[in-house]
């Protein structure tokens, strides 16, 4: 079902009160600068003091860029970073959002099942990993699901609600409400994996590469091609550079494992990966990448 956020004041105070966020690096921090320009308070939980100030200064410079343009400054004693894993008492909504390993989540999620009140929802912001694997050792599976933002968070209209099997209808309308809240759309998918946008995107990402593989277009050529002739807002290959090649990557064995071949990684992600050319985060994907997060054509040659 899709639902086209508009905010106000009704909406805002549809929020939880208090929403807590494992994780704070790009997504953490874009998910957590959603909440708190909506009103709500907001604790991140990072694994390190190093970790909590970088998180903390992803969120602050965020919040910083929306008052430039012209948003209303959030109250910041609504905004929490810590190590402390007990800052998730009180929480009506809890999102893990660490690193695409099925293990690590499965650890955060229990260990927040465990500080949460029985009445709180809780969530993955995963993009491909399956909800009920994740749900596994869970003692309330009804009250977990997939909410899977899109990065750049603050900027993408769109947030994917994954239902598990035993998701409660109690806890979607309550996470579709909280999302609304937000200003941005929900589309609500069962579990599979990939769901409906990764599985899309990923194996539109997968031939571009390919075709950069195979010297059919330079990458900017191509990704010009998606953007102007289906107008795709962003390339699939800039969009690679965005996410983070070895997050691609990790993606598309997953869902190689789980759904064919068809999704089997070109040989050219894995080397790119390997040579430590990961995007954005790196300078040098497929594009240059500056550090206010321009990008520019890698003259016309392939990556090597």
């Amino acid at each position: 079902m899709s639902t086209d956020g508009s905010g106000g004041a009704e909406l805002q105070d549809a929020l939880p009160s208090r929403v807590a966020v494992i994780g704070g690096g790009r997504m953490g921090a874009g998910i957590a600068h959603a909440f708190l320009m909506a009103g709500a308070e907001v604790a991140v939980v990072e694994r390190d003091a190093s970790a909590a100030s970088e998180a903390r200064d992803r969120i602050l410079s965020a919040v910083e860029g929306s008052v430039l343009r012209g948003a209303t400054p959030p109250d910041p004693a609504r905004l929490l970073v810590t190590v402390t894993w007990e800052a998730l008492s009180g929480a009506g909504l809890a999102i893990e959002a660490v690193p695409e390993v099925l293990d690590f989540k499965r650890e955060a999620l229990r260990r927040a099942e465990d500080l949460l009140p029985v009445d709180a929802v809780l969530a993955t912001n995963t993009s491909s990993l399956s909800i009920d694997a994740l749900a596994a050792g869970l003692e309330r599976p009804g009250a977990f699901l997939g909410l899977h933002f899109f990065n750049p968070v603050p900027a993408s209209a769109l947030v994917e609600i994954v239902l598990g099997t035993a998701t409660a209808t109690t806890a979607a309308e309550s996470a579709e409400r909280w999302i609304r809240a937000l200003g941005k759309t929900t589309v609500t998918v069962r579990d599979s994996p990939g769901f409906a946008s990764s599985r899309l995107g990923v194996l539109l990402g997968l031939e571009a590469i390919r075709m950069v593989e195979d010297g059919v277009a330079t990458p900017d050529d191509i990704d010009t091609a998606m953007e102007l002739g289906y107008k795709h807002p962003v390339g699939p290959l800039r969009l690679t550079d965005m996410v983070g090649l070895d997050v691609r990557l990790d993606i598309a064995e997953y869902l190689a494992r789980e759904l064919g071949p068809r999704f089997e990684p070109p040989e050219l992600l894995r080397q790119m990966v390997a040579e430590g050319m990961l995007g954005r985060k790196t300078g040098q994907g497929f594009f240059f990448w500056g550090a206010d997060g321009s990008s520019i054509p890698t003259a016309g040659e392939r990556p090597r």
